[in-house]
């Protein structure tokens, strides 16, 4: 669409303005080739964990499924949302007063005006467009599936990032992933959306966009008859400095309309134990997804030995209890640190490694391994298969 380059770089320069331009952080991902963008802009690196898997030694990682609990979202059941979707969106140099919201609203064909808060964050260098929205309100602006799910609004009251469909491809980005945030917080990716806002590659709640910094208020989204709403006039209303995107494209060119884009969804955990490795491994810049996968396999042999131990070790990842109440962490965002789900104790595994500095990499990697079971030998073991994981997935 002739409008991306422009809107993009708008947004880029309310980012710069009013939004997070935090110094560089913790690196949690490596940067490869692409961002969301159009044919006229330059190629963007993507964003990836350490290492991209294609094949697995025995057993097959990518086809293994982890087994727990499924994690219960708050919003099943009930009507469905009737959803209203944005027919233009637009991105003001500042925000955008009451009285401009209800001009807006008087324009012809338009019937709902929503403004919302808007910013960039930087994960590696690298920006990520978002919007801040509170869930409640901002469900029905989203595609019926989108709105249907109540996994992606739970995700965005906790705190997390709904990312685009196309921004989790084009980034590489894996779902239940934790990425660092350039001088902020770190945002695991709880789900990803196909949104239709052409631009944005994501979403996060109101509260956590204001902790960012975002500028309040910038972006607005209109709703109203297919391809009727005049883009000229609201860029008068919200003045020449504002970039305006009409998302109805195809109803204003009839003759070239194409088929509406396939909408998808996709919440809750990662799907096999390989995706569930990577994700994993997000949380220890520095720690290789290969060696959380050889201590799965040393300890339970990915979940199919689960103990307890005759040491009273317990789960995948075979915590003794009193490790885990220090280390456990809440992996999918259940509200549980559960030791036996390898959802959390596979992440529980990361942190207690990288507490023991194996981000580090190195004789520091090393002793790391060795603290998680006190054995030369069990540390060599580790590393072998982890070398052959490395090798097999390269």
């Amino acid at each position: 669409m002739s409008g991306l380059p422009s809107f993009r770089a708008v947004m880029l320069m309310v980012a710069a303005v009013l939004v997070v331009t935090a110094a560089a952080g913790g690196v949690v991902v490596v940067l490869g080739e692409d961002l969301v963008g159009t044919a006229q802009e330059q190629p963007v690196r993507r964003l990836r964990p350490q290492q991209t898997p294609q094949q697995s030694p025995a057993p097959r990682l990518d086809e293994m499924v982890p087994t727990a609990e499924p994690v219960k979202d708050f919003g099943e059941g009930g009507p469905s949302v009737t959803v209203t979707p944005p027919r233009v969106l637009a991105v003001a140099a500042g925000t955008v007063p009451k009285q401009t919201r209800f001009r807006l609203g008087e324009l012809s064909h338009v019937q709902k005006v929503a403004v919302v808060d808007a910013g960039a964050v930087k994960v590696s260098g690298t920006s990520l467009n978002l919007l801040a929205v509170d869930p409640a309100e901002f469900r029905s602006w989203t595609p019926q599936p989108v709105a249907d799910q109540p996994a992606v609004w739970s995700a965005l009251t906790r705190g997390e990032l709904v990312a685009d469909a196309d921004a989790m491809k084009k980034f590489g980005m894996i779902l239940g992933a934790v990425y660092q945030v350039d001088g902020g917080p770190r945002l695991r990716v709880a789900a990803s959306a196909s949104l239709g806002l052409h631009g944005v590659d994501g979403l996060i709640s109101t509260d956590l966009g204001r902790s960012l910094g975002f500028a309040q208020g910038v972006a607005v989204l209109l709703h109203g008859k297919e391809g009727k709403i005049s883009k000229t006039g609201v860029k008068k209303l919200l003045g020449k400095r504002s970039q305006v995107v009409v998302l109805d494209a195809a109803a204003r060119t009839p003759k070239r309309r194409q088929p509406p884009a396939q909408q998808q969804v996709t919440v809750g955990r990662p799907g096999s134990y390989l995706e569930l490795y990577k994700a994993a491994a997000t949380r220890c810049p520095g720690l290789s997804w290969t060696v959380l996968a050889a201590i799965g396999q040393v300890e339970s042999g990915h979940g199919r030995n689960n103990g307890p131990s005759s040491a009273g070790a317990l789960g995948p990842m075979q915590f003794m209890p009193a490790t885990w109440k220090h280390y456990g962490v809440d992996g999918d965002g259940d509200g549980k640190k559960d030791i036996w789900s390898p959802y959390d104790a596979v992440p529980g595994a990361a942190n207690y490694l990288c507490a023991n500095k194996a981000g580090q990499g190195g004789e520091r990697l090393r002793k790391a391994i060795w603290f998680y079971n006190h054995s030369w030998d069990y540390v060599n073991k580790v590393m072998s298969i982890a070398d052959a994981y490395a090798k097999a997935y390269a």
